[in-house]
């Protein structure tokens, strides 16, 4: 896809949410042993993660981010045109999620509410879409709920996913701004790849049964069903050493950026050893490519604003900064934006108790 430009469009704030419980590490040295679980940490980064342990759901998370957002920037509930829920674990098979959202936020009825279904690249992938929707139609205000609880999907008993993923919830605020600079945009698809990063059942093409939630011996020494996250690391390795690097590239580029010029590269949040050969792939300054998975580990297409929220919120509440995103990974998918925003409204991280 060729780079494309949107004018006229800003961020207003940004806020993200976590689960206030926290992954306990002693289940995990009980089903795979503590020396294959530092060596895990060692290799993707991360030491801790923000999980649900029972019915915290993504649309939980992305409500209270949202709420507190729309308090902080003072906005009136009925002022807001449009809202867009990106995430890949929705309350429902129906209704749509942004649907709910609407109503718990007492948002208006005049206010358009649609999903994207999108995992990691899917912040980027909204941030466009929401942008677009402002800069072509004439509307105002927007929210984007971006987030995802993707511990639920993963197998306790499958070290290749169940130490890696983290829970979280974002809620960015875009407003009509004929003074905004212009963000650039390139997003890709590949789906060649989509059997590499997938829970295969549970929906309309293997439905959920009694078979599908039985785990069994896989490879790796793992326990799977088919109602679990599968992912072929070394597959997602590749795509992304592959793909992404150009897609800085060409946004660098489009912007006029040098590495000198940009204050931070905001990734996908997918894991260190994956992000440090990126990096030094790319030659950009580990000191400009914030991480936030050592604490909250893979986010899945929450990572871009929860890494904004954790590493940068203080610069972006008090001025102005340059950033190129990118998020990777499941569907084959990728997106990428380099713009210039702030300050911002950046509330402090929020956590969330499951009994709320």
């Amino acid at each position: 896809m060729p780079l494309l430009k949107i004018n006229g469009v800003s961020l207003a704030g940004v806020a993200s949410a976590v689960p206030a419980a926290k992954w306990d590490s002693a289940a995990a040295v009980a089903a795979f042993g503590a020396e294959d679980l530092a060596k895990i940490t060692r290799s993707t980064g991360v030491k801790q993660r923000h999980v649900s342990t029972g019915t915290l759901c993504a649309s939980d998370l992305c409500y209270e981010a949202a709420d507190r957002l729309i308090n902080e920037l003072g906005w009136e509930r009925d002022s807001v045109d449009f809202l867009l829920f990106v995430s890949q674990t929705g309350d429902h098979v129906l209704p749509a999620t942004s649907c709910v959202l609407q109503h718990r936020l007492v948002l208006s009825k005049d206010c358009a509410c649609f999903d994207i279904g999108m995992g990691c690249s899917g912040y980027v992938y909204g941030l466009w879409t929401a942008s677009s929707l402002i800069a072509a139609s004439g509307l105002k205000r927007g929210l984007l709920l971006v987030g995802d609880t993707i511990g639920r999907l993963t197998s306790p008993q499958d070290r290749s996913t169940s130490l890696l993923f983290g829970d979280a919830g974002s809620a960015t605020a875009l407003i009509q701004d004929g003074n905004a600079s212009s963000m650039t945009f390139s997003l890709g698809t590949d789906g060649a790849g989509w059997k590499n990063l997938i829970v295969p059942a549970g929906g309309c093409r293997i439905p959920a049964s009694v078979e599908t939630a039985q785990r069994h011996k896989v490879e790796g020494n793992n326990e799977r069903g088919q109602q679990d996250l599968y992912m072929d690391g070394a597959e997602i390795f590749a795509f992304t050493l592959a793909e992404v690097p150009p897609l800085i590239a060409g946004l660098m580029e489009s912007s006029g950026w040098t590495a000198a010029d940009v204050d931070a590269f905001l990734f996908h949040q997918a894991n260190k050893f994956m992000l440090q050969h990126l990096g030094t792939k790319m030659n950009v300054p580990l000191d400009k490519t914030p991480l936030s998975l050592g604490e909250y580990g893979n986010t899945s297409c929450a990572s871009i604003p929860l890494t904004l929220t954790v590493t940068r919120r203080d610069a972006l509440a008090a001025g102005s900064l340059r950033l190129v995103m990118a998020g990777f990974g499941v569907g084959y998918s990728w997106a990428g934006c380099s713009l210039t925003t702030g300050p911002l409204i950046c509330p402090e991280l929020i956590l969330v108790d499951e009994k709320r």
